[in-house]
C-alpha cells in the first residue's frame, strides 16, 4: 500500500516534470500575462502582499508583484530562518537581496518583518478543490498556521501553470486550502470547504 507521503511525492514529481518541460520563452510570456491579472487578484491599497523570487521552472511572478506594488501594495518575500521557519521581510526598491538557500533570494535581516494579508503561494501541484502540494518542507503550511494563530486570515493565491493540476491532492487535517490559483488561464477562485 502506498503511503500518503509517497503518493504526494509521486504527484509532485509528475507535476514538476510537466512544468519542467515548458519552454523558457513561453514561461516569460505567461509571467507578463499574469501581471495583467493584478486587478483581478484584488487587494486594498497598503496591503502587505508576500510573493517569491522564482526558482527552477516556477512561474516568474516578479512582473505581477511589481504591478501590485504599482497599485499600492507593500511587498514582502519569504526569508528562511531555519529548517522550520520562514518569515516575510519587506521588499523595498534598491535594497539588496541575499541568498535564502534553495536557489532563491530575499531581503536581509535589516528589512522589516511583515504579516501578509495576501500571499502568493508557490506550489508543485494543485487540484480543483484548492488543495496544494508544496515542495515537501512545510514552510508555507507552518507560516500560514502562525498567521492563523495571530488571528489573521491572509488570502491565499497559489501560483502555477495549468499543467500542474492533478485530479486530487490527498489532503491532511493540517493542510490549508487555497482561496484561488492563478495560472496562464487566469484567476480561478475555489469554494471554501
Amino acid at each position: 500500500m502506498t503511503s500518503l507521503k509517497e503518493l504526494k511525492k509521486h504527484l509532485r514529481d509528475e507535476a514538476l516534470g510537466r512544468r519542467d518541460a515548458l519552454s523558457a520563452e513561453w514561461r516569460i510570456e505567461v509571467a507578463l500575462a499574469m501581471a495583467a491579472q493584478a486587478d483581478e487578484i484584488g487587494m486594498e491599497t497598503g496591503s502587505v502582499v508576500s510573493g517569491f523570487w522564482p526558482i527552477r521552472t516556477e512561474a516568474d511572478i516578479r512582473p505581477l508583484m511589481f504591478a501590485l506594488r504599482d497599485r499600492g501594495a507593500r511587498l514582502a518575500l519569504p526569508a528562511i530562518l531555519d529548517r522550520e521557519t520562514i518569515v516575510f521581510r519587506e521588499l523595498v526598491r534598491g535594497a539588496p537581496l541575499v541568498s535564502m538557500g534553495f536557489g532563491t533570494a530575499g531581503p536581509g535581516e535589516e528589512a522589516e518583518i511583515l504579516d501578509p494579508a495576501l500571499m502568493l503561494v508557490p506550489l508543485a501541484a494543485f487540484d480543483a478543490r484548492g488543495h496544494r502540494i508544496g515542495y515537501g518542507a512545510g514552510h508555507y503550511d507552518r507560516a500560514i498556521s502562525r498567521l492563523y494563530a495571530k488571528g489573521m486570515r491572509p488570502r491565499l493565491v497559489g501560483i502555477a501553470f495549468d499543467c500542474q493540476e492533478v485530479p486530487t491532492v490527498p489532503n491532511e487535517e493540517h493542510d490549508v486550502q487555497l482561496d484561488a490559483v492563478l495560472t496562464e488561464s487566469g484567476l480561478r477562485p475555489f469554494e471554501a470547504g
